[in-house]
């Protein structure tokens, strides 16, 4: 049985995974989705967020 790193390499060398992390690159590049990633990410690390 294949390791879940593996799996997860597996994917993002796939078709569909290549087009998916392209989509991600996109959506970085986005100011104001930064800021909601980065307002996901502490509260995920269980830091209040600052407004």
């Amino acid at each position: 049985m294949a390791s879940i790193v593996q799996r997860i390499r597996e994917y993002l060398q796939s078709p569909k995974g290549r087009e998916n992390v392209e989509k991600a690159k996109t959506m970085t590049r986005d100011p104001e989705n930064r800021q909601r990633m980065r307002r996901l990410m502490d509260q995920w690390r269980g830091h209040r967020t600052h407004r």
